[in-house]
């Protein structure tokens, strides 16, 4: 069938959706797209866990229990590790959502399969799950497939407001920057009776580096990327360190604690980029730049300023009930879909991605890391063809203790 002939059939079509990826951010995106479009339903799920898929359908089923969106029957609830497939093949728009180290193999194959994705960032854990993620974003947008990625300050006003300013030269050319996730931490699953070390890290996906990446990609991503979009480039080399210092224990895998890292950039850009996950410590989550004509401040909660060079406040942004950005990705997307227009946010979310993978590459080896030989790496984090009874990449020694990636030592290339 000829795409625009695809599109005119889109455009009064019900939209089938998979959900694959049955946790909390799965389900809140599931719930941002059925409210994003009056034609769309769920059909199937995918997760690893039966009570991620029953209980993520539960909260559906409740949220929109008299419009008819929510239809999956007991056949297209899916389970295990390839069940992702069989969710993909009966829908037309995707939401992946699972664990990041899993999605380069869902997006490929939904890509393939010739579906439209909005899919969580980051889009993987290692380098050649993102030549996997650069190769299949490369085709749908030769396919004019839509890609939303959940980078979703590029679709908040404050920001979109202060990156057109910039485009605009009202700071001048940006000399140097500043970027903040700083916070407590996250949650803890206590390990149970008879549970195997696979169910363990699946459960736990937040503190290993096959499934998460570390903090400084999973969370920090954010904030790295708002630098990647306001320069216009992406950096040239890394460098930076890191440790465990307060979450030290068995239970919190093999990630850090905190990282430090300096990105350069190829017009002469420097940013400073620090996250942090411990408890009673200054929580800061946002960004700052510095140009030649002003200053700039942003963050998720709606601030959006300008500075000049004085410290005068030149520009103030002033919110005007601003939408969710989670509800506009997903009201963007459906859009799209329906005016046979194309959004290829893949390449982006992947180069965002790799930049923080640098970042981790920096910390844990205390090497300078450039972009050219990032991308090259063979260092691969995801096996092929897991299984529950497959070995995790990582596994404890004989006191429960996991490898910590230790600078001067730790391979990261």
């Amino acid at each position: 069938m000829e795409m625009n002939a695809m599109y005119n059939v889109f455009n009064d079509k019900k939209l089938r959706i998979a959900l694959v990826g049955c946790g909390g951010r799965g389900t809140g995106a599931a719930n941002q797209a059925l409210k994003a479009d009056d034609n769309v339903e769920l059909v199937a799920m995918a997760d690893a866990f039966p009570d991620r898929v029953s209980g993520s359908l539960g909260q559906l089923e409740k949220e929109f229990q008299n419009t008819n969106k929510v239809k999956v029957p007991e056949k297209n609830r899916f389970t295990g590790f390839d069940g992702y497939k069989k969710a993909i093949d009966l829908a037309d728009v995707v939401i992946l959502a699972t664990p990041p180290g899993f999605r380069p193999h869902h997006f490929e194959y939904a890509i393939n399969a010739g579906k439209h994705v909005f899919m969580e960032k980051p889009v993987a854990t290692d380098v050649p799950g993102i030549r996997k993620v650069l190769a299949a974003a490369k085709i749908a947008k030769e396919n004019k497939l839509n890609v939303v990625v959940g980078l979703q300050r590029r679709y908040q006003n404050n920001y979109l407001d202060i990156a057109q300013r910039i485009d605009n030269g009202e700071v001048g050319k940006i000399l140097s920057g500043q970027v903040y996730w700083n916070s407590s931490g996250v949650w803890v699953k206590p390990r149970e009776v008879g549970q195997s070390e696979m169910e363990y890290q699946m459960r736990n996906w937040y503190y290993f580096n096959w499934l998460c990446g570390d903090h400084i990609l999973e969370q920090h991503i954010h904030n790295i990327d708002v630098a990647n979009w306001f320069i216009g480039e992406y950096p040239v080399s890394a460098q930076g360190m890191g440790g465990r210092q307060v979450r030290t224990g068995p239970e919190y895998g093999e990630i850090y604690d905190h990282h430090f890292v300096e990105f350069k950039y190829p017009g002469g850009a420097v940013v400073s980029s620090q996250c942090r996950h411990q408890p009673g410590t200054m929580s800061k989550v946002g960004e700052a730049f510095q140009g030649t004509k002003g200053f700039v401040e942003t963050n998720d909660a709606g601030v959006a300023k300008l500075v000049d060079l004085e410290g005068n406040d030149i520009y103030k942004y002033r919110s005007r009930n601003d939408p969710n950005p989670y509800q506009v990705e997903h009201d963007r997307l459906f859009k799209s879909i329906r005016n046979g227009e194309v959004i290829s946010d893949g390449e982006i979310g992947a180069k965002s991605t790799l930049t923080a993978i640098m970042g981790r590459m920096a910390t844990y080896s205390g090497q300078v890391i450039n972009w050219d030989e990032a991308l090259e790496s063979d260092l691969v984090l995801v096996p092929e063809d897991l299984t529950w009874d497959s070995t995790p990449p990582t596994t404890p020694d004989e006191n429960g203790n996991y490898p910590i990636p230790t600078p001067g030592k730790t391979r990261v290339i």
